[in-house]
């Protein structure tokens, strides 16, 4: 079954994956980046996670009810990882310094191996989509998932915009 399994799953999961890994691995180094590099991968969870509850429950208000309060925590979640992070903006490039983000592959992984493991179930039984349970299960998880990317996101912006504001040389938050 399972070779069954990755040989039904397209090629763009597989090429998403790498994608995750090497953003991953580029985070557990410290250095600067740019604050739309930083988006992308809060983007593509979020899209992905708006592509899968259109196409699963439409424009059902409890499922997008239950995804945005996952991904509310989720905010708050990401926001407190990067609590003890360096981060400063670089004002002649405007880039984001920051220091390694030991968490970011972790989370990408888990992340990746959830959406991918409910998306399998649902290929298999179209039917849990209508289960509360595992519809809750799997609208809380990506959620909040996808929240922790958002937050940490956040957290960023919060880095730079704090950066317009005049202060003392080398601001860390």
């Amino acid at each position: 079954m399972l070779s069954q399994l990755l040989a039904q799953t397209p090629i763009w999961v597989w090429v998403l994956l790498v994608f995750l890994i090497t953003r991953g691995i580029a985070a557990m180094k410290p250095g600067e980046t740019a604050l739309g590099k930083l988006l992308i991968v809060p983007a593509l969870f979020t899209v992905w996670g708006i592509w899968s509850l259109s196409t699963r429950y439409g424009a059902a208000p409890t499922a997008w009810g239950e995804w945005l309060a996952g991904i509310a925590v989720g905010m708050g979640l990401g926001w407190a990882l990067l609590r003890r992070a360096t981060l400063r903006i670089n004002p002649s490039t405007g880039a984001l310094w920051r220091s390694a983000d030991y968490s970011q592959l972790p989370l990408l992984l888990v992340t990746f191996l959830v959406k991918y493991g409910f998306e399998v179930a649902f290929a298999v039984s179209p039917a849990l989509a209508g289960s509360g349970g595992f519809s809750a299960a799997y609208l809380l998880s990506s959620g909040l998932l996808t929240g922790i990317f958002i937050g940490k996101y956040c957290r960023y912006l919060a880095a730079s915009r704090q950066a317009a504001v005049p202060s003392a040389e080398g601001m860390s938050l």
